[in-house]
């Protein structure tokens, strides 16, 4: 199947799993949901329309993706104290779930964001021809500006590296230079690299076991917000030292 390169990189990111009310988590590298949410936003789709099945055929969109990530950069996990509401007279801050005021004396409301800072990940991403020849075309002139988890989170350019690639899985572990955290050592020929993959990677018996993540979207509306689970699995490759660039 034919796919597209996307280098995730930027001074933040985020991707959460199980974030929600005072504490917004990150997993360690880009979700299933962040991605398409991205493709989405791209498309010019609203939250309430980003998955709704085509009335032509009733196929639902992204879901033949395939995503393919390689860890150039793990980056570093980054807590912001975050607080909103505080200092704002009563009856002009945040609302309760009643439709009230909270009281002034907790008129602030605190929250932990965690955020990868500093990372880069490199990404295969696997469809139908006419699935990438509309995602090229949306990455290239989005609609809504693209973001890596959160709106904060702006990415650094190209995030599309190119157009359609007859194997760029194979491009992404061969070719497509490396963006590593220090330089490889001077003799080195080979760097160790992690790769995820949403399938059991049989051509790679030193596959650590499976790990499950909640991080397929079923709806994105804020109200009622639902993702499914999946697996993925997480291997150590040997890439050339070569491919390195600063």
């Amino acid at each position: 199947m034919n796919g597209i390169l996307l280098r995730l990189a930027a001074p933040l990111m985020s991707f959460g799993e199980h974030a929600a009310f005072a504490y917004r988590d990150t997993l360690a590298f880009p979700t299933r949901s962040a991605l398409i949410g991205l493709f989405a936003a791209a498309e010019g789709r609203s939250r309430e329309e980003a998955l709704t099945p085509d009335p032509a055929t009733a196929a639902i969109p992204y879901t033949d993706l395939e995503l393919t990530v390689r860890v150039d950069r793990p980056g570093t996990r980054h807590t912001d104290y975050h607080t909103a509401g505080g200092g704002r007279p009563h009856k002009q801050g945040l609302r309760t779930s009643s439709g009230g005021y909270r009281a002034q004396k907790s008129s602030t409301y605190i929250s932990r964001r965690v955020y990868l800072a500093d990372a880069v990940f490199t990404l295969a991403v696997r469809a139908p021809d006419p699935l990438l020849e509309r995602l090229v075309t949306a990455l290239e002139q989005p609609a809504f500006a693209p973001y890596l988890g959160r709106r904060s989170c702006i990415p650094d350019e190209p995030l599309l590296l190119g157009g359609i690639r007859p194997d760029p899985v194979d491009q992404l572990l061969r070719h497509v230079p490396l963006s590593l955290p220090a330089p490889p050592p001077t003799a080195a020929t080979t760097v160790e690299v992690d790769v995820i993959w949403e399938h059991p990677p049989d051509h790679l018996p030193t596959a650590r076991a499976y790990r499950e993540i909640a991080d397929v979207p079923v709806d994105f509306t804020p109200e009622r917000r639902l993702h499914h689970t999946r697996r993925i699995w997480i291997t150590t490759r040997d890439l050339p030292a070569a491919l390195y660039t600063a």
